[in-house]
């Protein structure tokens, strides 16, 4: 008798009620939190960071696994340093959500952030003739976006929603608070090319397993399985690509903003394969920002979950 293939896990049900009383406690948080300076607050989720790392035995053994071999080069002791801050960076990133709006206002925007090499994507952005822009699962990346919305930069990004829809909402409000403009996932693929087609910026995080039909290229030595739909866009409207980070200074609300790689539609027009080519180009630019701060990357990501066709008719 063949095998039966395992029984999918189902979804459990949400209960409105229950999602009301999770909001409300997020709330009740919310409101104790503010009653500390955000210097506390950040060395507070450091060390839920830490307890995380500690009881989370599934996401640090996955975290370790991707680092080893990420970084085969290096000793144990740094794979586990490099790991538990990672899980720091990951506590400390909600709390910034929350505060982002309270604190970064058009008037002070100097006292928490710093630019490197954004000069061109800037005059891009305002020239409005489209833009995609590229991030990874890397410290604070969500603080660029709320950046480009209060100084009235035309950016949409690409968000999946929560399955509590008062938790959602609550926190796609605290992010549209500046002027930033939320695409839910799902219905992402209806809207790009109209958006794309108007001249806006339209914004990503790239470093996500896009399952067995992704583009696989190189990423930290392995093949990655990475979503076609940036490539695609790049080609069909002609517009450029920037790969954006932000890289937090020390345990501060305090961050440095860069761009590393603009890739222009000139340099893919007589490649053989443009769409491998742009896929791959834009990955090596975030392999190569991770690699100046391993520790603000999400490792216990499942980046490589997915295995190129000739992998898998190996096993």
């Amino acid at each position: 008798m063949a095998d039966l293939p395992p029984r999918k896990k189902k979804k459990k049900k949400s209960s409105p009620f229950r999602d009301w009383l999770s909001y409300l406690a997020l709330r009740i948080l919310v409101f104790f939190l503010y009653m500390f300076d955000i210097e506390t607050n950040l060395n507070f989720a450091c060390f839920l960071g830490r307890l995380l790392w500690k009881y989370y035995h599934r996401g640090r053994r996955r975290a370790l696994e991707n680092l080893r071999a990420s970084f085969p080069e290096k000793s144990e002791c740094w794979l586990r340093e490099t790991g538990q801050r990672s899980f720091e960076h990951i506590a400390m990133l909600a709390i910034d959500v929350l505060f982002t709006p309270k604190l970064v206002k058009k008037n002070n925007w100097r006292d928490y952030s710093r630019y490197k090499n954004t000069e061109r994507a800037k005059w891009l952005m305002q020239e409005g003739r489209g833009l995609l822009m590229v991030a990874a699962h890397y410290s604070n990346f969500e603080i660029m976006g709320y950046l480009m919305g209060l100084f009235d930069f035309n950016i949409y990004s690409i968000a999946r929603p929560l399955d509590n829809r008062f938790i959602n909402d609550y926190l796609y409000g605290v992010r549209k608070r500046a002027g930033q403009q939320i695409i839910d996932k799902k219905g992402a693929a209806e809207l790009m090319e109209k958006i794309t087609s108007t001249g806006a910026t339209l914004c990503f995080i790239a470093d996500q397993d896009a399952g067995k039909k992704g583009v696989f290229v190189d990423f930290f030595g392995r093949k990655a399985s990475t979503y076609k739909s940036i490539g695609l866009l790049a080609i069909t409207y002609n517009v450029p690509i920037v790969v954006g980070y932000s890289r937090r200074i020390d345990n501060r609300f305090f961050f440095e903003i860069g761009v590393n790689r603009i890739i222009f539609p000139e340099e893919w027009a007589e490649k053989d394969n443009p769409l491998e080519w742009i896929t791959a180009e834009y990955t090596q630019a975030i392999e190569e920002f991770v690699r100046e701060d391993p520790s603000q990357y999400w490792w216990l990501h499942r980046r490589w979950k997915h295995r190129p066709k000739n992998e898998r008719e190996k096993t």
